[in-house]
């Protein structure tokens, strides 16, 4: 055989070897695209607040049933890591967690708070985060003990004495609601910061600590110690944020009620509605920056998916959990928005921090 038909001879035959490995290649490309990349994975869901804390609940809630709507079903584990008011989470996820869809994290919405007033221990650019959707909205009430002189916020504005609030750290809603309070309605508190998360600064109450405490409406309605609460009167609300009266506390004054009845001037009503837009950023839930979009994608898809889920609504409502999803983009769309505040804003919310 002539060295020309050896040449061709192997031509043809790494022709076909090649032919071969790419059939090989092509009939296997469309099994790999078959497997969901969540399949057989383990999802991390952290959250700031300690457990028992209506944070907490609304986590362990929402990670029972997000799985099954996710392609590959993964598992959601919660892992509690309170501390500063969910800051240590919200600092983890943004520069220690990969950005790979596996850690995820349930944050308080007034975080940005610190970011405006530039502390340091805000390590973090919210507007950054990747926002999948939030269960709830977050509107807040102040209640107080009952046995305390503080029937009204007019006893509050004029006690030789502030009342005692009880509150994990700033930026949080037991921090930041009474603070406001005094800014925009000369209402007087001292706020005792440092405790862990809820339960604590439950029994601080009923312990005669403290006098009073800011939390969510969806907190006041779905724990059952709130729940004994308002059956022996132990406590009365005073105060509640939001464009109108909950029908629940049909007596109890709105904040901008207050406002007008006491005059507010227009910078501290700018404040105010600055502060409470964390109210629409409910519970948000998040990931790190730079999570790949077919990730992000699939994420909030099937945390829209779950929030629908009849199994889920029935679940809440058996826990007497209020559900009122808010979609990521206009998490996203909020944050960007109250990131940037003119130097006359943020010098009042520096203010309100700083006491």
């Amino acid at each position: 055989m002539g060295t020309g038909c050896k040449h061709v001879i192997v031509y043809w035959r790494r022709r076909l070897i090649a032919g071969f490995l790419l059939a090989l290649v092509v009939g296997a490309a469309p099994v790999a695209a078959q497997t969901p990349f969540y399949q057989g994975k383990t999802i991390r869901f952290l959250v700031g607040s300690s457990a028992g804390s209506t944070y907490d609940g609304y986590a362990r809630l929402v990670a029972q049933y997000w799985g099954k709507h996710i392609p590959g079903n993964p598992t959601l584990v919660v892992q509690n890591m309170p501390g500063a008011g969910s800051q240590i989470v919200a600092n983890y996820i943004y520069n220690a967690a990969k950005p790979d869809g596996l850690t995820l994290g349930s944050v308080i919405p007034a975080l940005y708070f610190n970011q405006l007033a530039g502390k340091k221990e805000a390590q973090f650019d919210w507007s950054k985060f990747t926002f999948l959707g939030s269960p709830d909205r977050s509107l807040n009430l102040l209640y107080v003990r009952a046995d305390t002189p503080f029937q009204t916020i007019d006893d509050l504005r004029k006690a030789a004495e502030p009342a005692k609030c009880s509150a994990t750290a700033t930026g949080t809603v037991g921090h930041y609601f009474p603070r406001l309070l005094e800014a925009t309605v000369g209402a007087k508190f001292t706020v005792v910061a440092g405790y862990q998360g809820g339960p604590e600064m439950d029994l601080a109450l009923e312990r005669n600590e403290v006098h009073c405490r800011a939390l969510t409406l969806a907190a006041w309605f779905s724990g059952d110690i709130y729940r004994k609460w308002r059956d022996t009167a132990f406590v009365r609300v005073l105060v509640q944020a939001g464009s109108k009266r909950d029908e629940r506390l049909a007596q109890v004054p709105l904040l901008s009620e207050l406002m007008n009845e006491y005059k507010t001037p227009e910078p501290a009503r700018r404040l105010a509605r600055v502060i409470l837009a964390s109210g629409d950023l409910g519970r948000p839930y998040i990931g790190p920056p730079g999570v790949p979009a077919d990730l992000v994608n699939i994420l909030r898809h099937s945390f829209e998916k779950m929030i629908g889920d009849a199994e889920l609504l029935e679940d809440a409502k058996k826990r007497k959990m209020d559900i009122e999803f808010t979609a990521a983009e206009e998490l996203e769309k909020i944050s960007r928005d109250v990131v940037q505040q003119p130097p006359e804003v943020i010098e009042r919310v520096i203010k309100l921090l700083s006491k």
